[in-house]
């Protein structure tokens, strides 16, 4: 059985709540000895499609960069790619268009762009896109959904037909996915019917678009995405639903009913090493007689791609083998694009390089294997820093970035304090020498801490870089705090890291940065999420303690550190009515000498544990008996993260990480508690932020709240009214969007007695900011 040739199609990529960065690789296209990578999500350059030939050299590398016509950051040109013989088209769902470029010579000139002209900016125009001979198909998911046709002629291209879903209804996702032949398209509408999904097919005949079968399958579930990639082979439409079975996925082959009309489902193909999250069909190719099937998730999250062979005696697909990659780091997201035209293949790994993004080209040997060949991938974008003196807020802008009532100091980008290609930022905390009284900061960075100080604002000197502990492994978790000139950095998810211990007065006499080593590192714990510090009583508390040692059940794992370079173990408390997992798990915590309202507990240490299922208060004043005080949920958990006292000690703000992804307040939320009784904490409203984005940690000074809420940026609150927050400022790292994203800011350090507040934004870099005149509210 000969299969057609059918159009190369490109679909949407991820959504929200996915963590955002370079994604480099996130869509690719292949097509006679060229291949293509998009670089759509950007936030410091627009985006990129970039071009790849083979050298003298036998090595793959760059010739072109595409670009659209009045290209501007983060423009998401790119989010859909599909090539054919000297053509590739280019979806710009931002703009509402697709470009088509045409290869001439050595060269990829943009020919046309297509912009429907009665599509709305809500339609996603661009979404999807399918190109081959004269056609070129561009998908609208947005809206109601719709797929135009386009044709070329004489005299350029020009709309031929608008096809709908006859039952697609807003929210389908029609036009998310295309598949086509010369006379017939298949178009996918994964998110109908509760994310049961469906396909609609249409047939050219005398020039025109008719829809002439819907096809569903009677075994497919909500949530299953039945259409989100799909290919035609001969009278067949190949349909994945990746969401079969808790993402396990499936593929399913329909062939057309000879004896009445529409298609049925007659094979479906699961993979042999099925495991949830193996989001099998993510992505589908024709290569010969053989059908490519993606699992991004399969191999550990390394990826693999399974090949099975048209068996025409038996009427099926069958000999299934798979195709995996050497060397290809779990996350990488190998096989979610995949393309392949005549030998040779590329696949993106948008989460490659700490989501950098990169991708490997796969080329057929003389003997007929595929074999890996080298990566390609793009230098790190970056916004250029700013030093040398203070930028105001003008107009809501400062330099790159947006902003309120805050006025930017300085900005160093990671590459400029220690961190290369693949490399970003997480927490970050401060130091003041006291015999100088020069202010530092201390950033947590995914492989290591860099040092800078930044005594003058607009001038910040990068210090030096103390790495990871020898044999521990990069990861996106690291926590800081310090006590008596010391800084205690612990990381989470990398293996026997252990609690490094830093002498700070090591910094007073660099000059040109340095490679630091730590004076020691206490081994007790191997990694943990958090530390937490009581500089009152020298005690730290390792917090989500995992992997190793004495993990405490993720709870408190208390350490004597008034001796700094002699840190002891003292004890565990946890309460195993809350977390998760019933273990106690905390994931941040704040532990005071309490002078609250609470007589009771005067003088008691006590520690306010955000606790992912709800708030814990503990007193852990005696190490070997500490004692669970209270306990207390709040409306709509998701994931109770961190928060802080005011400094009476009578309220407790609080950030819940999941809800806004979730979806269970429409805006940027935190909990407010009245803990004036301890015994009784009680939730005494919820603040609602200015944006979707959402909330990661926040600190308390006097009467202002400081929140880092990623995409957002850094907020500042004044909470003089306790109950009735009010913003009174911000700085956004991530000027493209607000997007429910684990994109931008980390966390923050408000405390300099200079009035500079330092913060970190995952990707971009070290800002230092400072606060305009207070408005009158």
């Amino acid at each position: 059985m000969k299969r057609i040739v059918a159009l190369t199609v490109a679909a949407l990529g991820a959504g929200a709540g996915q963590a955002a960065a370079q994604n480099y690789g996130v869509n690719v296209a292949a097509t006679d000895n060229v291949v293509f990578v998009a670089e759509a999500r950007s936030t410091a350059r627009p985006g990129i499609v970039y071009a790849y030939r083979q050298g003298t050299d036998g090595k793959w590398s760059e010739f072109a960069k595409l670009m659209a016509p009045n290209s501007a950051k983060s423009d998401r040109f790119g989010n859909a790619l599909a090539a054919s013989g000297n053509m590739l088209i280019v979806g710009h769902a931002s703009a509402g268009a697709a470009y088509i470029f045409e290869r001439s010579g050595d060269t990829w000139q943009q020919v046309a762009r297509l912009a429907p002209p009665d599509a709305a900016a809500a339609d996603s125009v661009g979404g999807a896109v399918a190109i081959g001979g004269d056609v070129a198909l561009v998908g609208a998911p947005g809206g109601n959904g719709a797929v135009y046709v386009f044709r070329r002629g004489a005299s350029g291209w020009t709309q031929e037909a608008k096809l709908t879903g006859s039952d697609a209804k807003a929210g389908d996702g029609f036009g998310r996915a295309l598949a086509a032949s010369p006379t017939r398209v298949a178009v996918g509408a994964p998110q109908q019917e509760k994310a049961r999904g469906a396909i609609y097919i249409f047939d050219n005949a005398g020039g025109q678009w008719t829809e002439t079968a819907k096809a569903v399958a009677r075994t497919v579930k909500e949530g299953d995405l039945l259409g989100a990639t799909m290919a035609l082979y001969n009278q067949d439409v190949i349909a994945s639903a990746p969401g079969r079975d808790e993402a396990t996925g499936a593929v399913y082959i329909f062939s057309r009913n000879p004896n009445a009309p529409g298609y049925a489902a007659f094979t479906r193909l699961f993979p042999y090493e099925a495991t949830s999250n193996t989001q099998f069909g993510a992505s589908i190719n024709l290569v010969g007689n053989e059908l490519w099937l993606g699992a991004p998730g399969a191999d550990g999250f390394g990826g693999a791609v399974f090949r099975y062979r048209w068996d025409a005696a038996k009427n099926d697909w069958t000999g299934v083998s798979k195709l995996s990659l050497q060397g290809v780091a779990p996350g990488t997201g190998y096989s979610a694009a995949f393309a392949v035209a005549g030998n040779t293949a590329i696949a993106g790994l948008p989460g490659d390089d700490g989501g950098e993004g990169t991708a490997m080209v796969i080329a057929r040997a003389g003997s007929g294997e595929w074999e890996q060949r080298n990566k390609v991938f793009s230098e790190t974008e970056s916004f250029a820093a700013v030093t040398g003196k203070p930028v105001d807020c003008v107009n809501d802008v400062a330099a790159d970035f947006k902003c309120s009532n805050i006025e930017l100091q300085g900005f160093l980008p990671i590459k400029d304090i220690g961190g290369e290609r693949g490399v970003n930022l997480n927490d970050i905390w401060g130091w003041t020498d006291p015999s100088s009284g020069k202010e530092y900061a201390l950033v947590g960075r995914t492989n290591g801490t860099s040092f800078v100080d930044v005594s003058d604002a607009s001038n910040p000197k990068y210090l030096g870089d103390l790495p990871m502990t020898t044999g521990a492994r990069a990861n996106a978790w690291r926590d800081i705090k310090v006590y008596k000139n010391h800084a205690y950095i612990v990381a989470d998810g990398a293996g026997n890291h252990g609690m490094q211990v830093f002498d700070l007065t090591r910094l007073r006499k660099i000059t040109t940065p340095q490679k630091f080593t730590a004076d020691l590192t206490y081994d007790r714990v191997a990694s943990a999420h958090n530390i937490v510090i009581n500089e009152q009583t020298g005690t730290a508390y390792a917090v989500g303690a995992n992997s190793g040692g004495d993990t405490c059940g993720g709870g408190l794992h208390m350490i004597d550190i008034r001796d700094p370079k002699k840190p002891t173990f003292l004890g565990c408390f946890q309460d195993a009515k809350t977390g998760n997992a019933g273990t106690g798990y905390s994931h941040d915590a704040q532990c005071v000498n309490y002078k609250g309202p609470d007589s009771k507990y005067k003088g008691r240490e006590i520690c306010f544990g955000s606790n992912e299922t709800m708030i814990s208060i503990a007193d852990v004043t005696d190490r070997k008996k500490p004692i669970a005080v209270s306990r207390a949920a709040y409306p709509n958990v998701n994931y109770a993260h961190q928060g802080w006292l005011t400094e009476d000690q009578r309220f407790f703000y609080m950030n819940d990480e999941g809800d806004e992804t979730a979806g269970v307040t429409p805006k940027t939320r935190t909990i407010m508690w009245d803990v004036s009784d301890l015994d009784d904490p009680q939730v005494a409203g919820f603040y609602l932020g200015e944006t979707p984005a959402i909330d990661h940690n926040l600190y308390v000074k006097g009467d202002t709240m400081y929140q880092s809420n990623y995409s957002s940026g850094m907020r500042v609150i004044d909470i003089s009214d306790r109950k009735n927050p009010k913003e009174v400022g911000f700085f956004d790292s991530v000027p493209a969007n607000n997007d429910v994203a684990f994109t931008g800011s980390w966390s923050n350090y408000p405390y300099f007695k200079s009035g500079a507040i330092i913060f970190t934004s995952i990707r971009e870099g070290l800002f230092i900011v400072k606060m305009k005149k207070r408005p009158i509210l």
